[in-house]
């Protein structure tokens, strides 16, 4: 088993706390995981990105080649297209269509969302709207990553034991929301496959 995966987003949109999400299910599926971070301008609106390489043997490097990618996580749709020569012929695309609009020219989003449409194994969800339908905003994110959940080579209760891990800190209402964002992303995830 190996798996591949680039996390892309906008910095504050918690990127690291799905790759922290991620790598804590594989580590606790005594899984090998390799990650690499690159904030570049990682303040709230810089893009921030992750390698997470998965891996049931020893992984040598945490760089994922160009086009070997089995999966795109993004929070931000332009940031997913960005990342779009990474992913792997058979890879799956999963992404917000919710704009960061960071930049003057941020480019029309109906044009981004055609060019997300163009690639065979793509999920393309509101998560905003997910998130705020359960009442919590900042779970976007969180949404995301159980929309990837179908995709990932990790047991859904292990990412729920991660998601109960990382914010048990923060109390019982922020990990039970985060808990019900997962929830609610997978759901979707099984839902736009039907369709």
């Amino acid at each position: 088993m190996k798996q591949d995966i680039i996390l892309a987003g906008v910095g504050g949109q918690g990127i690291l706390s799905i790759a922290a999400s991620i790598g804590t299910a594989a580590i606790n599926q005594g899984l090998f995981l390799k990650q690499a971070e690159v904030h570049g301008m990682s303040q709230r609106g810089g893009d921030v990105h992750s390698d997470l390489r998965i891996s049931d043997k020893e992984i040598a490097s945490d760089l994922i080649p160009a086009g070997k990618a089995d999966l795109i996580i993004s929070v931000e749709p332009m940031e997913a297209l960005r990342y779009l020569p990474m992913l792997s012929k058979d890879g799956w695309l999963i992404t917000n269509i919710v704009p960061y609009v960071n930049i003057p020219d941020y480019p029309e989003i109906d044009d981004i969302l055609k060019e997300v449409k163009k690639i065979k194994n793509h999920i393309a969800i509101d998560a905003n709207k997910v998130a705020m339908d359960i009442g919590s905003r900042r779970s976007a994110n969180i949404v995301i990553l159980g929309a990837a959940s179908p995709y990932l080579d990790l047991k859904f209760e292990e990412l729920q034991n991660a998601i109960r891990q990382i914010f048990n800190r923060k109390g019982d209402k922020v990990v039970d929301l985060n808990l019900k964002a997962l929830e609610m992303g997978r759901e979707f995830a099984n839902n736009f496959l039907k369709n």
